[in-house]
């Protein structure tokens, strides 16, 4: 790769244009009053154009509020949920689709239009804890070329709140809403786990998407305990702890004190969310992993990262930049996590010179098949237009039923215990005890843990009072930790061990309120 200097633009490729469910209104509001620029983004790749805006009537729909604040401008409407209305009587335009019945209503998400209806759709995904407000100063320029769609994470901005437990629900509620406004073929720009979910649309639906922008992204969001611990802390103390953090993860330092109105917009968005979502998106962020199918990833696919961000900074995008095949790096500097909130001007000027060269025509070629877990694919030279081949069937292994087990059984022991509990379990084994592990680790959990008769709260619940009535007090630390990692508040942990008081007699009970004790004012405690 190679820096290089912008070049004219090409308009990009018009896509089918998406049913407009309601009549036009004021153009957006403005996030604040324009921040200074930063120096002129590093960019790595084939040249980047400056755009050359059409004329464009802005067209969008209602807004969620918390609002961020903007002087001298109209307050925006109350939200749009879910799905589109019928047009008001005026010049005859295309049909919205019909209402889903409210059965339905989790299948979709909350979500609004800007730009003109004729023009190709780009469809924008928000961060955690945040709403489509973050976009709002990219949204004048970028309507002048396309038809934004920008959507809201569940419980976020107001939206209903019907938690996803995965990335990949995200992205087929996503699909979903699109499927019902009659939109196929779009662009996607997402940041954190909205670039999440665009990866994973380029993944498992690659003929849908046309480009592809990773913001403030990664192929794994740090580690899975870091984000089971946070939902443990939500949990116990609602959002107050994750929206007084949010200005140290979001901003550099000489932005929140230069713009203490932004930083207030900023933390009341994480307040208003609902804790269930956000405890949800967590998780999912928690078991999203990737790096093995970058190579997969066949759409031109810009990642752009804030050269401050301590969240998903540099080394993050470059492992991106590595692993997909058609991919550009830009570094924005002067911003954290939040890029396109601090530094709105750069990353606008990114996302127009990669949408407008990088979109990719339809292919012609049948969709790819859905993604199959297996190797990763080499990033060997590869044909943007070409079929993306699903993974090929992996050989049936000798005692499948065996293998399974073991697989099954160290991935839910890590989700239940955590990933340090367990490496430091596999570190202490050696020859003598190395055939135990695996009993415990075939039999425990992947037959026990794993079974659907109970989920996991009750057997945590059950665990619990097991350790208490059998004595062995030694692994009740372990396993108030996963009950705090399953779902438990501490109010239910007490009641459980005030049961087992009354079962399992006063002294077992008492020793288990102090081990108890000690681990929840240790994992539930907000970070300083």
């Amino acid at each position: 790769m190679s820096e290089t200097t912008p070049q004219p633009p090409h308009a990009p490729h018009l896509g089918g244009p998406a049913p407009h469910p309601g009549p036009p209104h004021p153009g957006p509001p403005l996030l604040a009053t324009p921040v200074p620029g930063p120096p002129a983004p590093q960019l790595t790749g084939p040249g980047f154009p400056q755009p050359v805006a059409p004329p464009a009537t802005p067209v969008q729909q209602p807004v969620p509020v918390p609002h961020p604040p903007a002087a001298d401008h109209p307050a925006a409407p109350q939200p749009q949920h879910l799905t589109p209305q019928p047009p008001a009587p005026r010049t005859p335009t295309p049909q919205p689709a019909a209402p889903q019945p409210a059965t339905e209503a989790p299948r979709t998400l909350q979500y609004r239009f800007d730009g003109p209806e004729g023009a190709p759709v780009l469809v924008i995904g928000p961060s955690l804890g945040t709403t489509w407000h973050m976009w709002d100063r990219q949204i004048p320029e970028l309507t002048q070329h396309w038809r934004v769609f920008r959507y809201d994470l569940p419980g976020h901005g107001g939206a209903p709140a019907h938690a996803a437990p995965s990335v990949a629900e995200l992205a087929d509620r996503l699909i979903a809403t699109l499927d019902g406004l009659g939109v196929q073929r779009f662009g996607y720009a997402g940041c954190s786990i909205g670039g999440a979910v665009g990866a994973d649309l380029a993944l498992r639906h690659p003929h849908r998407v046309a480009s592809l922008a990773l913001v403030a992204s990664s192929p794994r969001f740090g580690t899975a305990d870091e984000f089971r611990q946070r939902g443990v802390i939500v949990r116990a103390n609602g959002l107050e702890p994750m929206a007084r953090t949010a200005p140290e993860r979001w901003f550099t330092p000489g932005f929140a004190a230069a713009q203490p109105a932004i930083v207030e917009w900023a933390v009341q968005m994480v307040r208003t969310t609902d804790p269930g979502c956000y405890i949800a998106a967590c998780e999912a962020l928690a078991a999203f992993d990737i790096r093995d199918h970058l190579g997969r990833i066949g759409v031109p696919t810009l990642v752009l990262v804030g050269a401050e961000d301590q969240v998903t900074g540099p080394a993050e995008a470059r492992t991106l930049v590595a692993g997909i095949p058609d991919a550009r790096l830009a570094l924005v500097p002067g911003a954290s996590h939040l890029a396109p909130v601090e530094q709105p001007a750069a990353v606008c000027d990114l996302l127009l010179t990669h949408f407008s060269t990088a979109w990719q025509d339809a292919p012609t070629v049948a969709p790819a098949a859905p993604l199959v877990p297996g190797p990763a694919t080499p990033a060997a030279p590869f044909a943007p237009l070409a079929e993306i081949a699903p993974a090929p069937d992996a050989p049936e292994a000798v005692g499948p039923q065996r293998e399974s087990r073991h697989e099954r059984g160290v991935k839910v022991r890590r989700e239940v215990l955590g990933d340090a509990h367990v490496d430091a379990v596999n570190a202490s084994a050696d020859p003598f005890t190395e055939d135990f592990q695996e009993l415990v680790t075939r039999y425990e959990w992947g037959e026990a843990w794993s079974r659907d008769g109970l989920d996991r709260r009750t057997r945590s619940c059950v665990t619990l009072t097991a350790l208490v009535a059998s004595g062995h007090l030694e692994g009740l630390a372990a396993h108030t930790r996963a009950a705090l990692r399953n779902g438990l508040t501490p109010a239910e942990i007490k009641e459980v061990l005030l049961q087992t008081a009354v079962y399992c007699g006063i002294p077992a009970a008492g020793a288990a309120f102090t081990i108890a004790q000690s681990v929840i004012q240790e994992e539930t405690t907000p970070p300083a």
